[in-house]
């Protein structure tokens, strides 16, 4: 059977939901969709969910926590037999993230007085009743070599 055939025959036997029914197909929007809901319960606004910025660069969530405009990159793994989620936020990573958040405030109508980047680690799968989530604020800098105009 192809991986194809395999994907299709495996989300409609095992289907997942979102909240609102639209349907997941990966372990990574699972996370998304679970680190959103956190962020909601925090008292977040959600803004923007997987926004292309560019070509190449994606920004998982877009948010504001108050004032403050935050980048959301969320990492998803079963276990943590391997380390730590967001260890896998790495200067190459930290790099297009920076890269994707300057380009989105450069496209705002009014910049905002500040921003920042979460990492929020979900531990789990679809079947976990209850994933482990945790949510890091102010993980990391914007990358030294971009200027937000």
């Amino acid at each position: 059977m192809s991986n194809l055939m395999w994907k299709t025959v495996k989300r409609l036997l095992c289907p997942s939901t979102t909240a609102n029914g639209a349907e997941l197909t990966s372990a990574g929007q699972w996370g998304e969709a679970q680190a959103e809901r956190a962020l909601r319960q925090k008292g977040y606004a959600i803004l923007g969910r997987r926004v292309h910025v560019g070509r190449r660069d994606e920004l998982d969530l877009v948010a504001r926590d108050g004032a403050v405009l935050v980048f959301v990159e969320v990492k998803t793994r079963k276990t943590e037999a391997f380390g730590r989620p967001g260890e896998a936020v790495n200067h190459a990573k930290r790099h297009y993230l920076s890269r994707a958040a300057v380009r989105y405030i450069k496209h705002l109508r009014q910049r905002p007085n500040a921003f920042r980047f979460d990492v929020v680690e979900v531990i789990g799968t679809v079947d976990t009743p209850a994933p482990l989530i945790r949510h890091i604020e102010n993980a990391f800098p914007l990358d030294r070599c971009y200027r937000v105009p």
